[in-house]
């Protein structure tokens, strides 16, 4: 997988044939080469852009998602409500399991990793 990777990581791991494991997506614009600080509904839509160009390399789709994590640096009924309005735009109708956190995060303020089934 090529997309964006500033680590020693994959972007995505297909196991068994199975499942498409997507290590954590960040708001990271690959036409600036850097990540970006918007609103909280900003990066959540660059980041499940992101995450869609990694499901795209396997020949994927979202609605092939079947689990998501999300985390949000800061936890609130506001960044909540952000990042769910701009969740729902993305996966539309198709509703897969979710678990959201709140966590310390790295100069940015929302990371998504999900798992695909083949």
């Amino acid at each position: 997988m090529a997309s964006f990777v500033a680590g020693p990581y994959s972007p995505g791991v297909i196991a068994e044939g199975k499942f498409l494991f997507i290590s954590g997506q960040g708001p990271y614009c690959s036409q600036s080469h850097r990540f970006i600080r918007g609103t909280v509904a900003e990066q959540t839509r660059l980041t499940l852009k992101n995450l869609q160009a990694v499901l795209s390399e396997a020949g994927l789709t979202a609605s092939q998602v079947v689990t998501c994590k999300v985390y949000l640096q800061q936890l609130t009924e506001s960044s909540f409500q952000q990042m769910n309005e701009a969740y729902a735009d993305f996966f539309g109708s198709h509703k897969p399991a979710r678990t959201t956190v709140g966590c310390q995060l790295l100069n940015i303020d929302v990371e998504v990793d999900a798992i695909a089934a083949l």
